[in-house]
């Protein structure tokens, strides 16, 4: 019996860091004072580049599950991830910090527009601001999708989503019930 080589093992990646209930609200309480317009592109940025709390394939399932439930994609992605880490109070945390200050920032802007909404300038200003939160969520879409790299039938059906409302200006949930079977046997097929 010949004695078998020693199989080098590949090293475990290193453990993730598990946020506590304070980092949460913290952490959250910045993503949603700075992501004004675009608080996903931002979250994922800080949640899986800067803190590697989640993973780029995390990330996208739980934004995904995120969208396609009612509500704010958002607080559903910080629902998630507050509860999967530290359960209630970890939701609860990420909740308040998502939406805390800059419910703040918005009440001061609500008044403010109030008395100068209709001035030419504020206009301008605010539809520069619309097609740069437009620009961070096509953004965010191209480098989720760049960093996975997914296989051609997901990647079809994320497309025939995209034509769905984009074109089709279809409701979310027609797009996302007709193309459920479509997306479960993609990743099954993939994954085989």
């Amino acid at each position: 019996m010949a004695d078998n080589p020693p199989q080098e093992s590949e090293p475990a990646p290193p453990a993730r860091p598990r946020p506590g209930v304070a980092a949460l609200f913290l952490t959250y309480l910045r993503i949603g004072l700075i992501g004004f317009g675009g608080v996903n592109a931002w979250a994922r940025r800080v949640l899986v580049e800067e803190k590697r709390w989640v993973t780029e394939q995390e990330y996208a399932e739980v934004l995904g599950l995120g969208q396609v439930l009612p509500g704010p994609n958002a607080l559903n992605v910080a629902i998630h991830l507050g509860e999967r880490f530290r359960g209630g109070p970890g939701a609860l945390a990420a909740s308040v910090g998502l939406f805390g200050g800059p419910m703040l920032v918005l009440l001061g802007l609500a008044m403010l527009h109030d008395q100068y909404g209709e001035v030419p300038v504020v206009k301008a200003v605010l539809a520069g601001i619309a097609a740069a939160a437009a620009g961070m969520i096509l953004g965010t879409a191209a480098k989720i999708t760049e960093k996975l790299r997914p296989a051609w039938p997901i990647l079809a059906v994320g497309l025939a989503a995209l034509l769905a409302g984009a074109v089709l200006r279809l409701p979310l949930p027609a797009i996302v019930l007709g193309l459920a079977p479509f997306g479960i046997a993609a990743a099954w097929w993939t994954r085989r």
